[in-house]
């Protein structure tokens, strides 16, 4: 990359060494290669690296209008954040304001609350993890923070849109959510970018830090509609204390290649996270998951779906690990991705893990392969329903499990688009 010092936030307070220590770690760490483990199976060697610069000004004007209707069917918002290639929006209600919520993009959370986040930055993902995660921490200007303060409930999701656009643009985000003990809220996000030629690159390097206090309850849902012409790096982890949930919904319909890492660290008794993930690729996509379920401490509960279908040149790997810590007694441990290959050429590799340090636990895991049952489309067939129409049904039903999870209609709605647009092509 050609990225230089200079391009780091300019700030006066402690926060200035926060990315000058990520700048330090990006510099001393090396790009990660076929050799690396997580790696051997992506290859970035396609990534036009030392073309990419920072976008000079924000564009006038708006995203699209569907992706800033409310996509929480039924429910007005409690607050709205734009940021990205636009100058940044963020409205939140005064009710909750008034109650010590804070829901800002995240420059303007450096100026407004410094103290607040030198506390916070880096607890959940440190910045020298690897190469990429190092790049994010020190140049990421844009995103969202998100602080809901002891017991306050936020009754109506709140949504942040973060929208690319640009020719061998580079773009870098910041996502801290912080609930503090018995606090509430859905938070969706979604990063989106016009569809363009894949020869003009677009590079996404992103951070997501998620803290779910003791007894507090997150929804967060995450929806990733990049262009094909985008590279899409992210590290992304949460944390979640005694009796606290998280409920992480990830659906994947974009980007020309993504590797995203997703952690969910169990740290105190009764934490509970649950992860439901869905992808679609078409084309030469390439779309890289591996995810981690880390239970510390005794009697947490981790449940993760993942399913993706594939159709064309396209691949899928997922790479699955449930860590069971010594002590962690009484875990209860579920992973299981399935995948739906809908053309030769296309592929999904699916490897999931155990590694139990711990007596008197339930870990579970599996994962499929498989093409659209035969027996399925000639009973479609036998009830007059032409081929291409019976494929999408299967198809739809292939994924109905995670529709069943998105307790958002909206959300719903919007995969279903997805897989049709995908299945018309």
């Amino acid at each position: 990359f050609r990225f230089t010092h200079d391009q780091l936030p300019q700030l006066d307070d402690g926060l200035r060494g926060y990315h000058e220590k990520a700048w330090q770690a990006y510099n001393l760490l090396p790009f990660p290669t076929l050799k690396d483990e997580a790696w051997r199976r992506t290859d970035i060697r396609g990534l036009k690296s030392d073309q990419f610069s920072l976008a000079d000004s924000k564009i006038s004007g708006e995203p699209p209008s569907r992706f800033l209707d409310p996509i929480v069917t039924g429910e007005r918002r409690a607050g709205q954040i734009v940021c990205g290639a636009v100058d940044a929006q963020s409205r939140l209600d005064n009710a909750l304001a008034e109650q010590g919520v804070i829901f800002t993009d995240f420059a303007s959370a450096e100026k407004s609350h410094p103290e607040l986040l030198k506390v916070l930055l880096g607890e959940i993902v440190a910045a020298d993890e690897d190469k990429f995660t190092a790049l994010a921490a020190a140049l990421a200007q844009d995103g969202v923070f998100l602080y809901v303060p002891k017991n306050v409930r936020i009754d109506q999701p709140l949504h942040s849109l973060f929208w690319g656009v640009g020719e061998n643009t580079a773009f870098f985000n910041h996502i801290l959510v912080w609930l503090e003990e018995g606090a509430e809220a859905t938070f969706v996000h979604e990063s989106a970018s016009p569809p363009l030629d894949q020869d003009s690159q677009i590079f996404h390097n992103g951070i997501v830090e998620l803290h779910v206090g003791r007894n507090a309850r997150l929804n967060f849902v995450e929806l990733q509609s990049w262009g094909k012409n985008v590279w899409s790096f992210t590290r992304e982890r949460a944390q979640v204390l005694g009796d606290g949930s998280l409920e992480w919904i990830f659906g994947a319909m974009g980007t020309h290649l993504t590797k995203n890492f997703s952690d969910i660290d169990l740290i105190e008794p009764g934490a509970m996270g649950r992860m439901s993930g869905f992808y679609f690729t078409s084309g030469n996509q390439h779309l890289d998951h591996d995810t981690q379920q880390n239970h510390l401490a005794e009697n947490t509960t981790s449940d993760l779906l993942y399913k993706g279908a594939l159709k064309d040149q396209s691949r899928s790997v997922w790479q699955g690990m449930i860590y069971v810590a010594p002590g962690a007694i009484g875990t209860d441990g579920y992973q299981a991705n399935r995948n739906l290959v809908l053309s030769k050429d296309a592929r999904a590799d699916s490897i999931p893990g155990l590694e139990i340090l711990a007596d008197d636990v339930r870990c579970t895991h599996g994962a499929t392969v498989g093409k659209i049952d035969e027996d399925q489309l000639f009973y479609l067939y036998s009830r007059g329903i032409p081929q291409k129409e019976a494929e999408k049904l299967i198809v739809m039903g292939f994924f109905d499990p995670i529709m069943a999870r998105i307790p958002f209609e909206g959300v719903q709605i919007r995969f279903l688009e997805a897989i049709r647009e995908k299945m018309s092509d």
